[in-house]
Order: C-alpha cells, then sequence, then structure tokens
C-alpha cells in the first residue's frame, strides 16, 4: 500500500522484458529528474505489453510515487512539461456501517456468483448479516461432482459448472478485464477484495488481469469464512422455489418447497443459467424482456502458434498471448471472438440433462497447451421469435439438445476444414482437443442455424488473414457456445434497482446488468448501496 502524502503517477514508463524491480525506481528517477533519496516509495498501478513493433516488445507501465516535500513541489512547478506526471489520489470505496439486522429483517441473496458474493461482502461488512442462499454445493465439494462429471458423465443438474459456490465463474479463466465505467472506486475494491482474499497481487495492476480457476477457489472459501465471521450465513444445496407479496411488496420466500422465511429484500443474483427460476419469476407477474445474445463455437488453436504471431522470438519470455477478433457475417452479424483463454481447457459446462455446451477455463499459470475461444454470431430477438421473454432460453435449449443428441452427451467436436465442407471428421490433424469431458467427432452444422454456419465460415476466413493459420484446416472446434449471456432481462427501477415488485432486486448477468467477474461483481456492490441507503433513511425516520 502507498503511504500518504506527496502522490503522484507518473505514465508511460518503458521498460525491457525481464525488468527487474530497481528497473522501476530507477526509470521513475530518471523521468522525474529527481534525486534516490527524494523518492520514498512507489507502486506500479498499471502494467501492459507493448507489441505493436514485434523487435521493439517492451512493457508500458503507470507508477505511483510518494516523493519527499521539496521534490514533489519541484516535480508539480515543472509539471506541465510533463504530461505523464499526475497528482494521484488515493480514495477508498466508502461502505457505511449499520446497526446488525435482526432475523426478522436480513436481506437474503439468491446464489453465491461474483453479483451475489460481492453484494453479500458490502452487506455483511455494514452490519446487516446477510444469507446467502445457493441451490449448489460449497466449493469443495463442487469441484469434486463436476470432475465427476467430467470423467464419468454423471451430471448433477444442482451443482455443475453453472451452478454451486462463486457461480458459473469458478469453472473460467476467471477473466477480470471489463469494459464498465466506474468512478466510485468499485472496480479497485473488488480486485483489492480479491487480493486480500488470495488472489496473485499482480491482478492489481496487469492489463488483463485474471485469476485462475485454481485460484479462485481458494479465494471463495477464503470469502466465505470472512462474510460468516461478519454475522452473514450461508445455505448451500437449498434452492429459491417461491416467494410471496402484500399489496405490491415482498413478504417472505419459500426455500426448497417448504421452508418460510420472512424478508425486506431479497436480492436475485440467479447467474444466466436459471431457467426454471426465470420460469417462476415469469409466473409470479414479475416484468423481463427478451434480449440479444450470441451463439456459436469454441476454437482451439496451439497456444505457442497465438504468442509467436503477438510477440514474434520473444514468445517464450512473456506470459501467453491472447486475442480479440471481429468481422461482420451475413446479414450484417456480428461475428467476433468471446471469452478467450490462453493455455486453457475447453469443458462441458452443462447444467440439464439432455442438453451439451461448452465454455472455457485456464487455470492461474495458463498452460495448456491451447489457446481456445469461443467464435459466435449475434443473434437477435426476431431470431428466435421473442413473443415472450423467455423465447431465448427455448433457443438456447434447442441447440443444446441438438448438440447432446448428436453426440450422445459428449462434447461434439469437428476440424474447421470438415465444417466447411459440411462432414464428420475422422481423426485430428496436428491439434489435438484439450479439453474437460468426453469428447466425439459429430457434424456441428447441424446444431447450428445456416445463417450462424456461414457467418463463422465467413469469419474464420477474415481471422485468417489477420492472425497467420487462424483458418487452418486442423482447427479444432466444439459446440455449442450457447450462454455467451443471459437471453433475458429482469427490468428494474434506475434509481432503486428493485423490480416491479418493492423488495425484489435483479442484479448481476443472470437479471441482463453484467456482463463477467468484474461487472457482475460491480452492480452487486451497487445493489448492496442501494440497501444499505434505504435502511439509512428508515432508520433516521
Amino acid at each position: 500500500m502507498m503511504k500518504e502524502g506527496n502522490l503522484l503517477q507518473v505514465s508511460q514508463i518503458k521498460l525491457p522484458i525481464g525488468y527487474k524491480a530497481e528497473d522501476v525506481k530507477n526509470a521513475c528517477i530518471r523521468k522525474l529528474k529527481i534525486n534516490d533519496k527524494d523518492l520514498i516509495a512507489y507502486e506500479i498501478k498499471k502494467q501492459s505489453i507493448d507489441a505493436r513493433k514485434k523487435e521493439e516488445i517492451h512493457y508500458s507501465l503507470s507508477v505511483v510515487v510518494t516523493l519527499e516535500n521539496k521534490a514533489y513541489n519541484k516535480v508539480l512547478s515543472a509539471k506541465k512539461s510533463q504530461i505523464d506526471v499526475t497528482i494521484y489520489k488515493d480514495e477508498k470505496l466508502s461502505i457505511k456501517k449499520l446497526g446488525q439486522s435482526t432475523n426478522n429483517n436480513r436481506p437474503i441473496i439468491i446464489g453465491s456468483g461474483p453479483a451475489g458474493l460481492f453484494c453479500a461482502y458490502v452487506l455483511a461488512l455494514a452490519g446487516l448479516n446477510p444469507i446467502i442462499i445457493e441451490q449448489g454445493q460449497d466449493v469443495e465439494k463442487r469441484t469434486a461432482t463436476v470432475e465427476k462429471f467430467w470423467e464419468r458423465g454423471e451430471l448433477s443438474e444442482t451443482t455443475n459448472v453453472q451452478f454451486g459456490e462463486g457461480g458459473a465463474g469458478t469453472f473460467s479463466d476467471g477473466k477480470l478485464n471489463t469494459m464498465v465505467k466506474d468512478p466510485f472506486r468499485r472496480i479497485p475494491f473488488v480486485l483489492e477484495t480479491f487480493v486480500k482474499f488470495g488472489a496473485d497481487p499482480e491482478i492489481l495492476y496487469i492489463n488483463k488481469p485474471h485469476i485462475g480457476t485454481d485460484v479462485l477457489k481458494t479465494v471463495l472459501i477464503n470469502m466465505r469464512k470472512e462474510i460468516e465471521s461478519l454475522g452473514g450465513e450461508y445455505k448451500f444445496e437449498t434452492k429459491f422455489t417461491d416467494f410471496h407479496t402484500k399489496n405490491g411488496e415482498l413478504t417472505n420466500i419459500v426455500l426448497n418447497q417448504e421452508e418460510t422465511l420472512p424478508c425486506d429484500e431479497v436480492i436475485l443474483a440467479l447467474g444466466h443459467s436459471s431457467r426454471d427460476t426465470f420460469s417462476l419469476l415469469s409466473s409470479k407477474g414479475i416484468i423481463m424482456t427478451p434480449k440479444p445474445f450470441a451463439v456459436g463455437v469454441r476454437v482451439e488453436h496451439p497456444q505457442e502458434m497465438i504468442s509467436r504471431y503477438q510477440y514474434g522470438k520473444l514468445y517464450d519470455k512473456l506470459p501467453p498471448a491472447d486475442y480479440k477478433v471481429t468481422y461482420t457475417g451475413i446479414e450484417g452479424r456480428g461475428v467476433y471472438s468471446f471469452c478467450m483463454c490462453p493455455g486453457g481447457y475447453v469443458v462441458n459446462s452443462s447444467s440439464e440433462r439432455g442438453g451439451t455446451l461448452v465454455n472455457g477455463m485456464s487455470y492461474h499459470n495458463r498452460d495448456s497447451k491451447n489457446a481456445n475461444s469461443a467464435i459466435v454470431v449475434a443473434v437477435n430477438t426476431a431470431d428466435f421469435g421473442a413473443d415472450d421473454a423467455l423465447a431465448g432460453v427455448r433457443f438456447q435449449k434447442e441447440l443444446e439438445k441438438k448438440a447432446f443428441n448428436l453426440a450422445g452427451g459428449a462434447i461434439p467436436v469437428q476440424l474447421l476444414g470438415d465444417f466447411k465442407e459440411n462432414k464428420i471428421s475422422s481423426g485430428f490433424g496436428l491439434i489435438d482437443t484439450v479439453s474437460k469431458g468426453k469428447t466425439q467427432f459429430a457434424n456441428l452444422r447441424e446444431i447450428l442455424p445456416n445463417y450462424i454456419v456461414q457467418s463463422i465460415i465467413l469469419g474464420m476466413e477474415d481471422f485468417g488473414n489477420k492472425i497467420k493459420g487462424f483458418n487452418r484446416d486442423d482447427v479444432v472446434m466444439l459446440g455449442v457456445e450457447s450462454r455467451t449471456s443471459c437471453p433475458l432481462r429482469i427490468v428494474r427501477d434506475n434509481n432503486t434497482f428493485e423490480s416491479n415488485i418493492a423488495g425484489i432486486y435483479p442484479i448481476g448477468e443472470g437479471a441482463g446488468y453484467a456482463g463477467g467477474i468484474t461487472s457482475a461483481a460491480v452492480d452487486g456492490i451497487k445493489t448492496a448501496e442501494k440497501i444499505i441507503e434505504k435502511k439509512l433513511i428508515k432508520n433516521i425516520r
């Protein structure tokens, strides 16, 4: 942590691959034109790889420094000529504290994914003793259950890659980069919290931070223990099955169709796969609307190929490279890579019997031989006849059922060359799959609508012009990538975050207000702040 005092942020510091800590210090001294003794402390705030020129690849850093008074004033007086030097204010997210909740009005959170987790954490810090309801198992038991599914094909519909402690993000790359703009210090709070509970401190400054599914499990356990020590309570293997209202306001919820809990607030941190709960909410009059999403396949390439393309000769001295590619397909549809996992695995992410879908996962070291990403095509509401909010869910289920039937419950696999020729592959080329779960060769074109098939074919050809080898015939394709985001949005008030029924707060990715771990966590924090503010106003009255 930086010392309070004379803080400046120094940007555009260029350092070579393999730089040492002392190099950072010396670069700051040179750039600020100060003496060694003037620099009290320094901390990297951002680090990215500049690979625009392969022969001049370097790190670009932004560093916060603490200076002695005289040096600080001297730098400030000359700052007009130093556009890369700015005053730094080390502001922290402020969480208001309330008195402990009684058993009758403790906020209840449905779901323990990133939105629910951070909502619970902030509410616990505020003294509100939240109750977290999770239909799946805790992460220790969940890990064994998921691995059993991958090995034997024995699926639990309540504990799987989608459901259980940590949500779908637990078995993922743990990517934390986000496009969300947050001027209120919530994103730094999320990253700092992850580090506090076991994540690598580098996530605080690297350009595209990730935790890794192996480390994320430890973080989840530590956060759970902290929430419990603050008065929170977890109920695992417990399903939210109903709720009751009076005069348009929430009065209680029902668990496992038998236990009734009175409550003033229930936070719906459901995740994008909670289809039975979406049906319940629809039947109870919660207003929802369909929204666009994307579907496609997941592709695998040799990680060395991707890293060589991005970094050239220095590829083995840098972290495994990622990529982002986009193309406009037929009918003007967006075709793009999604959830790219360097050094990762393709995983069977099924959550319902009779349906198969895939996702990508990486461990912290990203050390598998393959890179993978989803190559998906935009789907709009007209494509699935959105006459009600659940139409997109039905569209997804239809694709997943086809994938299941096509490969008998295994992950259907096909090489790109055979996909283009509309035939089943007979074997792998130079690229073998690195996946979790059994695989079976099949014709993926039998799963997807033709406009998606043709858009993927055109997109892969275009991506091959951008990344050499991206469209080689032996690229491994796996299906189906159907749950890139929630196909519906649970409508909420922009000011209170409540649904059309007072006391019900839809949040995160499953409600249509986030897309990824960090944005979901931020939405959970924002919702907790709304609830805290509401209780503060009640207390004043």
